[in-house]
């Protein structure tokens, strides 16, 4: 029944509530004010002094037996609740257009008053057994829900209710507390066994008027989390002055969910719970990150690192915790779940970059880490979670589809946004994008690998499987660059977290995890992977491969030792052939530099047993290439037996000297060597690796060298030109490891040699194509030239011809020329005693061109170049590297990439590409046969012509007859002339 508005109503009402004697006549009436209309603010006002007196008066009622009118009270607070809350928003609104501060403190005092009445309310609840009324328990469920709604939006407005703001948020954590310990009161009264077992039928039988209590319990608690969640979202977005709230709100939602033996889990919304509790911690973190970037790098605190991480930490902790209880409905969140912890280990990537912000770094090690890892780990280890969805889990983190802007938001309009989708660094230029997240997923990955002896062994399969993934993303430009120029913090020393090279990061969480799976059954998985990836193509994954398989060798069992060397040397031999030992690329050279790093872990009797099966009596055909091969790639002869040091040694030697005895006397193709000229190999790279000294007194090999060099220009047959072409650049090699054969006689003969060969001498053939590849070695005997006397005289033959080199080196313009020519160009200039080096740089020197157009040459601009190159040749050695230097390494890496990827396609499609090959090849073959006759007849007689008169040159050359200027003349119309021909023969096909 509908009261009217009119102050006789409200008077009667009141006076009749004082004339009654009886309690439960009295609440009857106090229920009967909920029912009037009031609009006056003279009827208001009265309204809320009555009403204030009268819940102060029932609260006290409220603390004696109210067993048979308890509703009626709980009908007062639903009715009282309803109308402050519209008359809080009424009275902040008036407040702020015209204050009444009488009017505003009255109904403050009223609010204070019912949240109090509320409190009190569920007390006394709480002292009774759950009802079975089922009218009773509806009130009491919407009692529940009005009482928090009020507390709700009284805590919203607390910044506005002026002087009362610390009194009401005071009462309204009374009134949480209260609601807590009154579902905790509930549901230990449930017998939840019991409950478990009722059937459909079970509950059709009970009457409509009596509800079964585990649903009523059920049904308040589920109220009271959804709420206290939105209380724990406002607190949290206060800023800091609802502490003290945040705490309770939250900690009463883990309270409430770890009740009911898991019979919460069909109401309550644990998966949004969850999800609001994560993205509460990226909120946090995404506000830190956005700060710090406006610090113009201003040093970030451990102070101020620890204020902002706790609160994320303190969220974390509370997502473990509900995770860990209701592993099954996080499971269906896993997404969001893996990606809030990738974003922290992202997030500690980036804080490592910045030196401002190291501080930052120790901070989220400390408090951060830790907790975001065990979230990760509660699903990973829980035992609720099938292996299926384990591996589900793995392989979604670790693969491309692991996209942050994948992860659908959260639905529901109770739930706060989800912020997976505005994640930290996705939309934020301050932590360097996809890039983080990448290096992030890597160092969650390596963390993995370092706690793997806390996984279940069904996980540890699992990352076995993975480790593909890891040598997959190494190849990704941004983390090939970061891995090589990156200082993480892998552990805390004194107080302070320690930095090492990312790289010797992933080793070591590579070696660690080795060693958890060697007493494991699938171990078997770590082999395969050490197996399948022996030659991988990429230059960094390569050197993790062969620093895992040092590792094993040097903490496994001798006999394993003995085995996998065994097995290694026999792949060695089954690879070896003449043909590819003089190929870096090919599979015998790859195969041999790997033994040559391992053996140097191991002991000599290893390096012994792997020299005897090259070189002992059992050998095989196959023995000399395996041999050379070992000994280009730096076997450690250093690392042998006395005994087996000294015969090695003596043999490389003896049979290098005995070579240059022969040489001459029979053309390669008769030698009785597998590989022609193998001992000048053998000795060359030892020497380089500075494992065989010469005698000071040794001078034939520049004779030998000369002697290489006519051998080279006489010869028409290109194999055996390309024979002599090797052993002229091995020669130089030894000779620039021979600092005292550059003060004897021969060595001026030895420079016209070069001279002529590589400047004055047409070298314009097809067999001369390949003369460049001297070049690297050539360099590295002009740097030896810094050890002779050269007179700075225009008319000296010696000087000129070192002039003619060094400018000859210096206009290279590959970028790999360029390094080894100012590299030796740098050892020279720092030796020699020559004054005049603007005489070794020609004005059209590569670094003299501008970099950006390739134009106006500027000797100026190459020795800023050259100093440019110094310096950063310096700056190598740094352990941080400058950004240009990262810079570089991205470009190095994304060139790496490509073109392994090009490698892959090519395999992939070799039977495709075959095909095109022989279709292409008749083609070509029929356009051929469309030349008349006499073209192809004329082109062979230029061709004998070239021949003739290039050997007429070098008669003319030999004997020094005729002008030096006519001689230079007809050189010159020679290039251009063999230039012409040569094209002509590669449009007819002839050869």
């Amino acid at each position: 029944m509908k009261k009217s508005s009119s102050s006789k109503d409200l008077q009667s009402l009141l006076e009749a509530i004082k004339s009654s004697d009886v309690v439960e006549n009295r609440v009857l009436l106090l229920t009967e004010l909920g029912e009037l209309d009031i609009t006056e603010k003279s009827e208001v006002a009265s309204l809320i002094g009555a009403l204030t007196a009268i819940l102060y008066v029932a609260a006290k009622y409220l603390e004696l037996d109210v067993s048979e009118c308890l509703g009626e009270f709980l009908r007062l607070g639903i009715k009282a609740s309803v109308w402050c809350g519209k008359h809080l928003k009424m009275t902040l609104m008036s407040t702020e257009e015209s204050p009444e501060e009488e009017h505003s403190t009255l109904f403050y005092q009223l609010l204070v008053n019912l949240l109090s009445y509320s409190a009190a309310s569920f007390s006394a609840l709480a002292r009774y057994s759950i009802s079975s009324s089922k009218e009773f328990i509806l009130t009491i469920e919407n009692f529940i829900c009005e009482q928090l709604n009020l507390t709700k939006d009284a805590l919203s407005e607390i910044k506005r209710i002026n002087a009362f703001g610390p009194e009401v948020q005071k009462v309204a954590q009374v009134v949480l507390d209260a609601v807590i310990r009154l579902c905790k009161v509930y549901c230990h009264g449930v017998n939840w066994d019991f409950n478990s077992l009722r059937t459909e039928e079970d509950k059709k039988v009970i009457g409509s008027e009596v509800v079964c209590e585990a649903d009523h319990v059920i049904n308040i608690t589920k109220c009271t989390v959804d709420k206290l969640c939105e209380v724990g979202i406002l607190a949290a977005n206060d800023g800091g002055s609802l502490v003290s709230v945040l705490n309770l709100s939250w900690k009463g939602v883990i309270t409430l969910l770890q009740l009911g033996k898991g019979a919460l889990a069909a109401k309550v919304d644990i998966s949004g719970v969850i999800l609001t509790l994560i993205s509460l911690a990226q909120q946090s973190l995404r506000c830190a990150a956005e700060a710090w970037s406006l610090r113009l790098k201003e040093t970030v605190t451990m102070t101020e690192a620890k204020r902002i991480f706790l609160p994320v930490k303190f969220y974390l902790i509370n997502a473990v915790r509900i995770i860990s209880q209701y592993t099954s409905q996080a499971f269906s969140v896993y997404k969001e779940i893996v990606c809030c912890v990738v974003m922290i280990s992202s997030f500690k990537v980036y804080l490592s970059k910045e030196e401002y912000l190291k501080a930052a770094t120790a901070a989220l090690a400390e408090i951060l880490e830790p907790t975001s890892f065990h979230l990760l780990n509660s699903i990973l280890n829980s035992v609720q979670v099938r292996q299926e969805e384990k591996f589900q889990v793995l392989n979604w983190l670790f693969s491309d589809e692991c996209n942050l802007k994948s992860v659908p938001g959260v639905s529901g309009s109770n739930r706060m946004p989800n912020s997976v989708n505005a994640i930290l660094f996705s939309s934020s230029e301050f932590m360097g994008g996809v890039q983080t997240f990448s290096l992030g997923q890597v160092n969650l990955f390596l963390d993995l690998l370092r706690s793997s002896s806390d996984l279940e062994d069904d996980v540890k399969l699992m990352m076995a499987r993975k480790l593909q993934w890891l040598l997959d993303i190494l190849v990704d430009e941004d983390v090939y660059s970061a891995s090589l120029s990156l200082q993480v913090p892998v552990s805390r020393q004194k107080q302070e977290l320690a930095y090492q090279p990312f790289f010797h990061s992933i080793l070591n969480a590579l070696q660690t995890f080795m060693v958890v799976m060697s007493s494991n059954p699938a171990w078997g998985e770590i082999e395969s992977f050490l197996l399948a990836n022996f030659f991988h193509p990429h230059i960094i994954c390569c050197e993790v491969i062969t620093e895992l398989w040092c590792f094993l060798i040097r903490h496994a069992e001798i006999d394993v030792v003995n085995d996998i060397i065994d097995k290694l040397c026999s792949l060695l031999m089954f690879t070896a052939s003449p043909e590819v030992v003089v190929s870096p690329a090919s599979a015998l050279r790859k195969i041999a530099r790997s033994i040559c790093v391992i053996v140097t872990y191991c002991s000599n009797a290893i390096g012994d047993r792997v020299y005897n099966f090259v070189t002992g009596d059992n050998k095989s055909r196959y023995s000399p290439s395996m041999y050379i091969a070992l000994l280009m790639e730096g076997f450690p002869l250093n690392l042998l037996s006395e005994r087996t040091r000294s015969i090695a040694k003596k043999r490389v030697l003896t049979e290098y000297f005995g070579f240059l005895e022969s040489f001459g006397s029979e053309l390669p193709k008769e030698s009785g060597f597998e590989i022609y000229g193998a001992p000048v190999y053998a000795l060359s790279a030892a020497l380089q690796s500075l494992q065989v000294s010469m005698p000071n007194t040794e001078t034939k090999t520049l004779k030998f060298l000369a002697a290489v060099i006519d051998k080279y220009k006489k010869s028409d047959d290109s194999k055996l030109k390309d024979i002599y072409r090797r052993l002229l650049s091995e020669v130089l090699a030894i000779i620039s490891n021979m600092t005292h054969l550059y003060s004897c006689d021969e060595m001026e003969g030895v420079i016209l040699e070069l001279q002529n060969l590589f400047i004055s001498r047409p070298a314009l053939s097809a067999s001369d194509s390949l003369l460049f590849l001297c070049k690297p070695n050539l360099a590295n005997f002009m740097a030896g030239l810094g050890h002779v006397e050269l007179p700075e005289s225009d008319d000296n033959a010696r000087s000129s011809a070192v002039w003619k080199l060094y400018h000859m080196l210096l206009r290279e313009q590959h970028w790999a020329f360029i390094h080894l020519a100012l590299t030796a160009f740098r050892y020279f200039a720092a030796r020699t005693s020559c004054n005049q080096l603007w005489r070794f740089v020609p004005q059209d020197a590569a670094l003299s061109f501008d970099l950006e157009t390739g134009n106006e040459a500027d000797e100026d601009r190459f020795m800023s170049e050259l100093k440019a190159f110094l310096e950063k040749e310096l700056a190598s050695f740094l352990t941080k590297p400058a950004h240009d230097h990262i810079g570089m390494l991205v470009k190095e890496g994304l060139k790496l990439k490509e073109i392994l990827q090009k490698n892959t396609t090519d395999i992939n499609e070799e039977d495709v590409i075959c095909d095109a090959m022989e279709i292409d090849e008749e083609i070509q073959s029929n356009k051929k046969r469309k030349f008349p006759d006499g073209i192809s007849k004329g082109v062979e007689l230029l061709q004998s012509g070239l021949k003739a008169m290039g050997d007429g040159l070098s008669q003319w050359q030999h004997d020094k007859i005729g002008l030096t200027e006519i001689h230079d003349i007809f050189l010159t119309h020679f290039s251009r002339l063999e230039d012409v021909v040569s094209h002509l023969l590669s449009l007819t096909g002839d050869s």
